[in-house]
């Protein structure tokens, strides 16, 4: 029986995927829209039922070398100071002192190095057109090629080409949660490598993560979904936030000199993807682009655990995909859904709306460090 799989998006879900359907004997094809991997964005954690998968994918010692060694966040004004601190053990799940925490980019990096032997990675194309039949789904590639495929899986993130394709356009799944993130890396750190720095104003934040000898700065925001604002809009996206960081801002100011010189900068709304169903017939969606928790919600966690969740599901049922996918998706569910409902308090905690919010978030992480 044919068990050809195209896997649209190289990043965290999709190299997972690729990994575990090759091993179990798929024939697996992964398309990229990217000529590179990034070096951008914020720092990851691998957690709970995300290090069981890690580890038996022998990828586990790598992403320890890789893994920043923080401990604490500290809460600082323009000036340094610390006015609280909080330590990071607070948030460990299920898998305790196994779990780790590192840049996205590591992250994705190590887990597409051990997709390769498994998968044939297609860099700088997309996906133009998509039609399926009970037998397989047709694609058409923006470079003009074609193919035929089992399966389709949408592992390209928040503004996923293949849900647009399939499920529609994002505005009807997609929610702006009120808020914008920017990161890049900077020059240097502001603590010391076990400690996180943050600095606060209503409705924003600046932190500067350590990260393994790569310091990452973000930039976040409270702002309404700003209309016509594209998210690969390098120019855009400095100028907003040069404007909306415009003031004092004490021992931060460099970093926006470093942002506005940046090559590569990750920018995108904070929101929460939330659909009926995550198939459409062979076509499913993964990580993100079905059920996107960004920024505060365990995303790259649940994107490793959905990849292999997946790949159970369509190893079990071979030329099954309805069975296959409804067992995937009830599965994966049950992890999804009580993050998403934490999302509010995770960004009340993080990026206080006003300056009484600030002190309040103050004193409490004084109470419980």
């Amino acid at each position: 029986m044919s068990r050809t799989v195209l896997i649209s998006g190289a990043g965290i879900a999709g190299s997972t995927l690729a990994y575990w359907l090759g091993r179990n004997g798929f024939d697996v094809t992964v398309v990229e829209r990217a000529r590179a991997q990034r070096s951008s964005g914020n720092p990851v954690d691998v957690k709970g039922p995300a290090v069981d998968v890690a580890e038996a994918m022998g990828v586990m010692p790598r992403l320890r070398a890789a893994a920043s060694r923080v401990e604490r966040m500290s809460f600082v004004d323009a000036a340094g100071r610390e006015r609280s601190r909080l330590r990071l053990s607070a948030f460990q799940g299920g898998a305790g002192d196994r779990e780790i925490e590192l840049a996205r980019a590591d992250l994705a990096a190590i887990l597409l190095d051990g997709a390769r032997d498994h998968a044939e990675i297609r860099w700088a194309d997309s996906i133009s057109g998509i039609t399926q039949d009970s037998d397989g789904v047709d694609v058409v590639f923006e470079n003009g090629a074609g193919g035929r495929y089992d399966y389709l899986i949408g592992a390209d993130g928040l503004h996923s080409n293949v849900r647009r394709l399939v499920f529609g356009a994002e505005a009807g799944f997609l929610r702006h949660l009120g808020m914008y993130v920017a990161t890049l890396p900077v020059d240097r750190a502001f603590g010391d490598e076990r400690e996180v720095v943050m600095f606060n104003r209503p409705g924003q934040a600046i932190t500067v993560h350590p990260s393994k000898g790569k310091a990452v700065a973000a930039f976040m925001f409270r702002h309404d979904a700003i209309p016509g604002l594209g998210h690969r809009d390098l120019d855009g996206h400095k100028r907003l936030i040069a404007g909306t960081f415009s003031g004092p801002i004490g021992i931060f100011g460099d970093l926006l000199d470093q942002l506005k010189a940046a090559d590569d900068l990750y920018f995108d709304s904070v929101s929460r993807v939330r659909l009926p169903r995550w198939s459409d017939g062979r076509v499913a969606l993964l990580g993100d682009a079905g059920s996107c928790l960004s920024l505060f919600g365990d995303g790259s966690t649940l994107a490793i655990a959905a990849a292999h969740t997946l790949a159970e599901e369509l190893t079990r049922t071979p030329g099954r995909p309805h069975t296959a996918f409804a067992a995937y998706e009830q599965r994966h569910r049950k992890l999804v859904e009580p993050r998403q409902r934490g999302m509010r308090a995770a960004s009340a905690l993080m990026v206080p709306a006003t300056s009484a919010g600030i002190v309040v978030r103050n004193a409490v992480t004084r109470v419980i460090r």
